[in-house]
């Protein structure tokens, strides 16, 4: 049931414009860093299964973990989030995310803790 919630969610924000929930929000701080490790676990999922380095199950609990870290850290309506992931998406290269998840991925769990 959680997972069928989680990927509603994200297929949601992932599909509204912006517009239709709100205007476009900056982040900064703990919700700006919030949404990087965000970024990287989102990112690093697609790329791995793409490469077929992990199975869609792993991949949907990456997204899943996604999700939740935006849901419990970042405020502002799923648009807003979702356009700020995309910000930060456009921001960086795949080689540096898939650095930053090799170097951060541990300290954003723990940073940002999904339970």
């Amino acid at each position: 049931m959680r997972r069928a919630v989680g990927k509603f969610i994200l297929a949601a924000a992932l599909t509204l414009p912006v517009s239709a929930w709100g205007e476009p929000r900056t982040y900064e701080g703990s919700e700006a860093a919030a949404l990087r490790c965000a970024n990287t676990l989102a990112l690093t999922a697609v790329a791995l299964s793409a490469a077929e380095l992990i199975g869609e199950a792993e991949k949907q609990v990456m997204l899943g973990v996604t999700v939740r870290i935006l849901d419990r850290h970042v405020s502002g309506t799923w648009p807003q989030k979702r356009a700020a992931m995309e910000v930060m998406r456009d921001r960086r290269s795949v080689p540096d995310t898939l650095e930053d998840y090799r170097k951060n991925a541990v300290r954003c769990l723990a940073q940002f803790p999904i339970n």
